[in-house]
């Protein structure tokens, strides 16, 4: 995969309003000529692995992955979480735009970015999605050799079981697109609808599900989040199919996958996460739980803190080496 490096802008660290403890740096890096807006969570105990993360459809920092990013940073885990091009802090237009190939491109641009931080040149990365970002993940996960592991959860990779494929022809024809095609439609063809609405008939929305209008407007409609409630949809017509299951048998990587038992979201079906699962190539863990397709986005809540658990786990055995968990016992022992 040809990417390239560019070089972030930091500030000081700042504390979130009303959450003590809560210190992370802004970073912006570049990406498709738009500059993307994330937070760098820094452990205590350096050197450190880095998870890069990044939201589902149209949610942004604020909206619970801020969270996650604690969670792991607590277990002595880098985070750099960042918002999509077009979402939350981030700039690019059109605002709000869902696209698998733009998406892919700024987890692309987002690993090099953490490339340049100070003590991460070398330092193992896992990419974290979910939801929508999921699949956007797996294909980065197949495409890109600097990514040590991988974490998706309540994934949407289709309601479509299908066979993979061993023939890496389609996985080129995806890698030359994503580096050199037009990643988007013409603008006089996108099109742009509410996220979620409360009345389908005269307003229709991208996701129909009550526990989407519940769960968007409860956390969406919070102070300071810069979610807003429409997406314009730029997928260019005649490109790749960027097709989880041409993508699960290149994941050589560990992964984990976070799949509810019965996930009400279209396009997101349990069985299709599970076939997924079933073809990656890399050892996988899968942990089922209830919770439906927001469950686990519920915070606080039991759950939230059984999944994140779970993956803080997961991302410490598999990317923490074992000369940093020998020095972050030794610092353990000094306190």
């Amino acid at each position: 995969m040809d990417v390239e490096n560019r070089t972030p802008s930091y500030s000081k660290p700042e504390s979130r309003s009303g959450v003590p403890g809560s210190e992370y740096r802004d970073v912006e890096f570049t990406s498709d000529d738009a500059v993307l807006r994330g937070r760098l969570y820094l452990p205590h105990t350096l050197p450190a692995p880095i998870v890069v993360m990044a939201h589902g459809f149209s949610a942004t920092v604020p909206m619970v992955l801020d969270r996650f990013a604690e969670c792991f940073r607590d277990r002595g885990i880098a985070v750099f979480v960042f918002d999509h091009r077009g979402h939350g802090d981030s700039d690019g237009e059109p605002r709000g735009e869902i696209n698998h190939w733009v998406q892919a491109r700024g987890y692309l641009d987002a690993i090099s970015a953490t490339r340049t931080f100070e003590g991460f040149d070398t330092a193992p990365i896992a990419v974290w999605g979910d939801s929508f970002s999921s699949r956007v993940a797996l294909g980065v996960a197949a495409l890109d050799d600097r990514v040590g592991a991988l974490v998706i959860q309540s994934p949407a990779l289709g309601d479509r079981v299908a066979s993979d494929t061993t023939d890496d022809a389609q996985l080129d024809v995806i890698r030359e697109f994503l580096d050199a095609g037009a990643l988007r439609a013409p603008e006089a063809t996108w099109t742009s609808a509410p996220v979620v609405s409360a009345d389908q008939t005269s307003s229709p929305s991208a996701l129909t599900p009550l526990t989407a209008f519940r769960w968007f407007i409860e956390y969406g409609a919070r102070y300071g989040t810069g979610w807003t409630n429409r997406v314009t949809y730029t997928m260019p017509k005649g490109a790749p199919r960027f097709d989880p299951f041409v993508f699960a048998p290149r994941v050589r990587v560990p992964t984990q996958v976070i799949v509810a038992r019965h996930d009400e979201m279209p396009g997101a079906s349990s069985d299709v996460t599970r076939a997924v699962a079933d073809h990656l190539a890399g050892t996988t863990e899968v942990l089922e739980v209830d919770g439906g397709h927001f469950g686990l986005l519920e915070y606080p809540s039991a759950l939230f803190t059984q999944v994140s658990t779970a993956e803080a786990d997961f991302l410490t055995r598999v990317l923490r080496p074992a000369s940093v968990t020998a020095t972050l016992r030794s610092a353990v022992r000094q306190t």
